[in-house]
């Protein structure tokens, strides 16, 4: 039986900023590299604000008088890619919590969780707790905010313990 095609692929998160140079700086921190200097879709460039093509504020349900400015990242060549937003006229929203609904955090995974952890204290990124561990120790997880409150996970886990966990039983529909 050939497989077919998944209709649809990664593409990129989207994360919206105050500051984009001091967001790119705290995502390099966390080993991001930038992957290009703007978004061409977009018509936004890092160094300065642009207007948003009408096409693009309508499909991204913003005020038709929006400017932008943005930078796309990645942590490897492939995908998902990291937008960051700097937008003028900004949100007036905070950042979703882990008790909102809704996409609330990004997970970066760790091979070494404790010395990821001491990297990026070293960097000045504050942490909200020192790594946890899950009650079955399949995971460490930590938690930092980037510099807009954005939540970003780190994850360690634990892929024997993970690989002992009995079969689900899929639902056939």
């Amino acid at each position: 039986m050939p497989i077919e095609t998944p209709p649809l692929i990664w593409g990129h998160l989207n994360v919206n900023v105050s500051d984009l140079e001091r967001s790119i700086s705290f995502y390099e921190t966390l080993g991001f590299e930038i992957f290009r200097s703007g978004i061409p879709y977009l018509g936004l460039v890092r160094q300065e604000l642009r207007p948003l093509p009408a096409s693009m504020t309508r499909a991204l349900g913003v005020s038709a008088e929006t400017r932008g400015k943005a930078c796309i990242l990645q942590l490897d060549e492939g995908l998902p890619k990291l937008d960051l937003i700097e937008l003028d006229p900004p949100g007036e929203r905070q950042p979703l919590t882990s008790q909102d609904t809704g996409l609330v955090r990004l997970c970066l995974g760790s091979r070494d969780l404790d010395a990821d952890v001491a990297r990026l204290r070293a960097a000045g990124v504050e942490l909200l707790s020192e790594p946890q561990s899950d009650p079955q120790r399949l995971a460490r997880v930590a938690v930092c905010l980037d510099p807009d409150g954005t939540a970003i996970e780190l994850i360690e886990v634990d892929f024997v313990r993970w690989n002992q966990l009995p079969a689900e039983k899929t639902v056939q529909g």
